[in-house]
C-alpha cells in the first residue's frame, strides 16, 4: 500500500487527508483482487475458513471490497482511474448465471440464517454497492444479466434472516431494488418488517440493541445506523433516523482513544476501523453534532490506528484480528474475507474533495480535550476518558450477548461482553485465561460466571459519574438459589470505584475481583473494604494488544450478604480514596473532600453534600 506524504498542515494529529483514503481504498482492493477467481466472482482470500465454507467466503471477499470499490467511485463522481467496476460487472455476471452450482464461480443461493444465511449478509453488500454505482455499472448490465441479480437478490426477501441486525440486509436489498424500479408487495413487506423491528430495538440516547436482547456494541455504527440513514440519504428523505444517528456521535465520539483506536467491545472487531463508519456518514449527510475537524481526527485516526499496527499482512490483505492476526477476536462465522466489512468507513468518501470534512484542520478527538464521565443510560454504558493519555475506558451495566429466548444458567462467559470493563488500550483474555475486570463467586472451587445483566440505572456530574447493574453467578453446574451480585462503578479522574453486594452467599464461598490486563506493573487494583487477600494471576494467552499479561486480584470470604469496594486504575497513578461499607452501601471520599454516597434496594448514587 503506496500512501502519500503526510500533510500536518492540514491534519495536525494524523496526516492523513482524503487522498489516504483513496490510496487506502486502493491499496486494499489491489491486493484483494489478486486473488479472484478467473470471472471475477469470487475472491477467494488466502486463510481458514468460516462456519459458512469457502465457496460463502469468495462471495464475501467480492461483496465486501465491492462495497469499498462503490464508496471510492462514487465519490469521485463516477471516475474509476483503475477499471473496478468493470471487474465487479464481470463477477456479477459470472456468479449469478447458476447460483448454487459447485464450480468456480457460481454464488452459493440465499437460504435461512440457520441453513446457509451467510450469503444473505453479503446480497447487502452487493446491492449497496449496486446502488451506489447505478448510473456506472447497472445501468450498463446487460437486461438478462440485470435479472438474474435481481433473481439472486431476491433470495434474502424470501428467506429468515437472523434476529438483529440481519433484518437490514434484506432492507437493503429492497431500497436498491425500489431504486431501479423493480419494487413490489415483496421489497415493501422486508422494509416495513425491519423498520418494525428497528423501532422496537431503540433503546435511547442514539443507541439500539442488535436485537430483542441487550447486546450494545459496534453494530450500532456499522448496521443499525448506517443502512437506514444511509438508504434515505441516498434517496433524498428526511426521516427519523437521522436525528438518532446524531444523538449516537454525541457519546460515540468517545468511544476512540486518543491514539486512534476504537474500544475494544463486542463481536466481529476483525472489522477493526468500520468502527469509525458512523462518523463518516454523519458528516456525508450532516447528522452529526461534530465539527468536521473532529470527525476527520476520529476517522484518519481510526485508519491510521490499524494501518501503522500490522493488520495489513505481506499480502497487503486485511487479516483475521485486531492489529495482526489474533484468534480469540475471530468470531466462528468470521473467514478471509470478512474484515473487509472494514470498507464500510470508506462511507466518507462520498463526502467529495470540497467538503469541510476534508478541508477542515483536523481537531483534537474528544478523548484528549478534558477528563470525562459520560453515562449512557439506554445501553446501561459509562464511558471514561483521561486527557493526559487519550485512554478511553468503557464500563459495561447493560450490555450482553445473551438472547432472550436463552436460559441465564447457559455456562460460559463470552470474553467480549460478560467483564465489567474495555478500554482503547486493552483487551479481554481468552476462553480458559483468568477473566481480566471480572467479579466471581467461588462455590466449591468453581468460580462464577456473568451473562444476563440487568441495569439498574446510570448518571454523571461535573467530572464524575456512575453506572450499577446485577446479575445471578451462573455456574457450569447450575446455578445457587438466592445468590445474587449487585455492582456499580463510580469513575472520576483516572480513578473507578469498583462496589459489589454479595447477598444469598452459601457457606464456604468466597470472592474474587481482578483487574487490568496489561504487563506487570502498567495497572493498579486496591482493596478498600471487604477484601483481605491481593495477589496477582498470569494469562499467559495475552490479549489482542500484547502476548502476555497479568492480572492484580483481590480475594476474601464471602457468607450471606457483604459489601466489597475496590479501587482499579489503568495506569500508576491513583488518588488514595478511603471506603468505608455497611450492608446498606458505601461512602466514598477522596483526600480533595469530594466524596460519594452509594445505598442499594433501591439503588441510589449521589454525591455527599
Amino acid at each position: 500500500m503506496k500512501l502519500p506524504a503526510e500533510n500536518r498542515a492540514l491534519s495536525p494529529h494524523t496526516g492523513y487527508t482524503r487522498d489516504h483514503w483513496i490510496a487506502a481504498a486502493d491499496g486494499l482492493l489491489a491486493a484483494a483482487w489478486r486473488w479472484a477467481t478467473p470471472g471475477g466472482a469470487r475472491l477467494d482470500l488466502p486463510g481458514p475458513p468460516s462456519g459458512s465454507g469457502v465457496r460463502s467466503d469468495g462471495l464475501e471477499g467480492f461483496a465486501r471490497t465491492f462495497l469499498a470499490a462503490a464508496f471510492r467511485v462514487a465519490g469521485e463522481d463516477g471516475k474509476d482511474p483503475h477499471g473496478r467496476l468493470e471487474r465487479y460487472a464481470g463477477g456479477l455476471d459470472a456468479g449469478t448465471r447458476t447460483p448454487g452450482r459447485d464450480d468456480a464461480e457460481s454464488w452459493p443461493v440465499i437460504r435461512d440464517h440457520p441453513v446457509a444465511g451467510q450469503p444473505m449478509v453479503e446480497s447487502a453488500s452487493v446491492a449497496l454497492g449496486l446502488r451506489l454505482t447505478r448510473p456506472w455499472l447497472w445501468d450498463h448490465l446487460a437486461p438478462a444479466v440485470q435479472d438474474r441479480v435481481e433473481a439472486w437478490l431476491r433470495g434474502a426477501l424470501r428467506h429468515v434472516p437472523a434476529p438483529n441486525n440481519w433484518y437490514l440486509f434484506p432492507f437493503t436489498v429492497a431500497g436498491f431494488l425500489s431504486s431501479v424500479g423493480r419494487a413490489d408487495a415483496e421489497t415493501e413487506r422486508a422494509r416495513d418488517r425491519a423498520l418494525e423491528l428497528l423501532e422496537g430495538w431503540y433503546r435511547g440516547n442514539g443507541w439500539y440493541a442488535d436485537g430483542d436482547g441487550r447486546a450494545f456494541d459496534h453494530y450500532n455504527g456499522w448496521a443499525l445506523h448506517l443502512y437506514p440513514v444511509l438508504d434515505a440519504h441516498l434517496a433524498g428523505e428526511a426521516t427519523r433516523f437521522g436525528p438518532r444517528l446524531r444523538e449516537h456521535l454525541e457519546s460515540f465520539g468517545l468511544w476512540f482513544g486518543g491514539d486512534g483506536a476504537p474500544l475494544h467491545f463486542g463481536r466481529s472487531l476483525t472489522y477493526r476501523f468500520a468502527a469509525a463508519s458512523a462518523v463518516g456518514l454523519g458528516a456525508v449527510t450532516g447528522d452529526t453534532p461534530l465539527r468536521p475537524g473532529v470527525s476527520r481526527r476520529l476517522l484518519s485516526g481510526a485508519l491510521r490506528y490499524f494501518l501503522d499496527r500490522g493488520a495489513v499482512d505481506e499480502h497487503g490483505l486485511l487479516s483475521l484480528g485486531w492489529h495482526g492476526p489474533h484468534a480469540p477476536t475471530v468470531q466462528h462465522y468470521s473467514g478471509p474475507g470478512s474484515p473487509y466489512w472494514a470498507s464500510k468507513a470508506f462511507v466518507c468518501l462520498l463526502a467529495p474533495p470540497e467538503h469541510p470534512l476534508w478541508t477542515a484542520t483536523e481537531e483534537l478527538a474528544p478523548s484528549e480535550t478534558a477528563d470525562t464521565a459520560l453515562a449512557l443510560p439506554g445501553p446501561g454504558l459509562l464511558l471514561q476518558a483521561t486527557r493526559d493519555d487519550g485512554v478511553v475506558r468503557l464500563h459495561n451495566h447493560g450490555s450482553d450477548s445473551v438472547r432472550p429466548h436463552e436460559a441465564e444458567s447457559v455456562a460460559g462467559e463470552n470474553p467480549h461482553y460478560s467483564r465489567f470493563a474495555y478500554s482503547t488500550r486493552t483487551g479481554p483474555t481468552a476462553r480458559g485465561n483468568p477473566a481480566d475486570n471480572h467479579f466471581a463467586v467461588v462455590v466449591a472451587d468453581v468460580g462464577s460466571v456473568r451473562r444476563r445483566i440487568h441495569p439498574l440505572g446510570a448518571g454523571h456530574g461535573e467530572g464524575w459519574g456512575w453506572a450499577g447493574s446485577w446479575h445471578h453467578p451462573v455456574f457450569g453446574r447450575g446455578p445457587v438459589p438466592g445468590l445474587r451480585v449487585e455492582s456499580v462503578t463510580v469513575v472520576r479522574g483516572p480513578d473507578e470505584l469498583r462496589v459489589h453486594r454479595v447477598l444469598g452467599a452459601p457457606p464456604g464461598a468466597t470472592v474474587e475481583q481482578t483487574g487490568w490486563a496489561t504487563a506487570p506493573g502498567e495497572s493498579v487494583l486496591r482493596p478498600l473494604a471487604g477484601w483481605t487477600g491481593q495477589g496477582e494471576v498470569r494469562a499467559p494467552h495475552g490479549t489482542a494488544f500484547v502476548p502476555w499479561v497479568s492480572l492484580p486480584r483481590l480475594t476474601a470470604d464471602v457468607h450471606g450478604t457483604a459489601v466489597f469496594v475496590a479501587l482499579a486504575v489503568l495506569g500508576t497513578e491513583t488518588a488514595d480514596p478511603v471506603a468505608a461499607v455497611t450492608a446498606e452501601g458505601a461512602e466514598i471520599g477522596w483526600p480533595d473532600g469530594f466524596a460519594v454516597r452509594i445505598r442499594f434496594g433501591p439503588l441510589q448514587v449521589s454525591p455527599v453534600r
